[in-house]
């Protein structure tokens, strides 16, 4: 006899009821702002026709970090709620505090993303982030949360792990971005948080704070939807086409200005460097007395300096260390495989250096 598989149940989030495959915008009064007007936190949320896990992708937790908000603008158009499993919601600008004032920050000072669990009679901060973990990491079975790096710098994208997760390593593999990197979790912030509660979370660190920038948008939306192919939430045509060695790393070097002065950058990122490449030089106001800046280690660079005018001691390149270069790119028989090829042989770095800001 042939089993009929059960419709989902309708999605209640807040004070809406979703059928399933439809879609629906809402707005979830989080405080009041100075005019005393309420302000919100939007979300769309797409539910799906079939049975499967409810996923988050958000966005913009620091203002001015737009790349992700971009990307979710991308993403609906490839969706589809009737032609999906589960439920996926869309949180384009966490933080629409800073979103709206071009900052990383709220209005407060505090950085949200140092600001969970959050409590719903605390600061602004805290007010924003008990309303995202109660409506959505808890809801949640796994979350991509969207960064770019700070003003006048530029990151390759790339996926943040926690380490010791072969789970995660899976899905960052399906992904598919440039490089994974295993990096601690830091107090206080969503990642961290979605780990106690046991929710797994892909970061996605790709392009420039305050510019849209298409390479970054290119892969993330590629890579959010290759996520939701591998767990089945829509069709696996957006899924593996090939199975390659990954960049991983779980170590890296940032590369400072020996002196101030202008630099002359040769090197960006996605660049592999040896150990003593030349990246950059930095002379005076007239180019006198240049310095030359090489590389410490051999790796890739995921991270560069972008404002060329630099004090003694900026960070100038963040290279991520990468000992299996010869085998990236080699094709393998299986995800498994190949994440065993590019398997870092060190242990992770026991903390993130201090430029180091998601």
């Amino acid at each position: 006899m042939e089993t009929i598989a059960r419709p989902p149940e309708p999605f209640v989030i807040h004070d809406r009821t979703i059928t399933p495959g439809t879609s629906e915008i809402l707005s979830i009064p989080v405080s009041q702002q100075v005019t005393g007007l309420e302000s919100s936190l939007a979300l769309k949320v797409l539910h799906g026709n079939r049975r499967g896990p409810a996923v988050f992708v958000s966005a913009a937790i620091h203002g001015d970090e737009i790349v992700g908000t971009a990307i979710i603008q991308r993403l609906l158009d490839h969706l589809l709620p009737d032609e999906m499993a589960g439920t996926l919601i869309l949180a384009p600008a966490v933080n629409i505090y800073g979103f709206a004032a071009h900052s990383r920050y709220l209005p407060d000072r505090r950085d949200l993303n140092r600001s969970f669990p959050g409590h719903e009679n605390g600061s602004l901060a805290a007010q924003l982030a008990h309303c995202f973990l109660t409506h959505v990491i808890d809801r949640c079975a796994l979350g991509i949360d969207m960064h770019t790096a700070a003003v006048h710098r530029y990151n390759l994208p790339q996926v943040r792990i926690a380490a010791d997760s072969p789970y995660l390593s899976e899905l960052a593999m399906a992904f598919g971005a440039p490089i994974t990197i295993e990096s601690p979790l830091r107090p206080g912030s969503m990642r961290a948080l979605a780990a106690e509660r046991d929710t797994p979370m892909l970061l996605l660190e790709a392009g420039e704070a305050l510019r849209f920038d298409r390479f970054a948008i290119e892969v993330g939306v590629k890579g959010v939807l290759r996520v939701l192919a591998h767990i089945g939430m829509i069709d696996e045509s957006d899924g593996l086409e090939a199975v390659d060695v990954p960049m991983r790393a779980n170590r890296s070097t940032w590369v400072r200005a020996p002196r101030g002065g202008v630099s002359r950058r040769v090197r960006r990122s996605g660049d592999v460097v040896r150990k003593g490449s030349l990246l950059a030089v930095v002379g005076g106001l007239f180019g006198e007395d240049g310095v030359e800046i090489v590389s410490p280690i051999e790796g890739v660079i995921i991270g560069h300096a972008t404002l060329p005018v630099v004090n003694q001691g900026d960070a100038m390149f963040h290279i991520a260390e990468i000992d299996r270069l010869d085998r990236v790119g080699e094709h393998a028989g299986s995800i498994i495989e190949a994440l065993a090829a590019s398997e870092p042989p060190l242990p992770p770095a026991p903390q993130l250096d201090e430029d180091e800001v998601i």
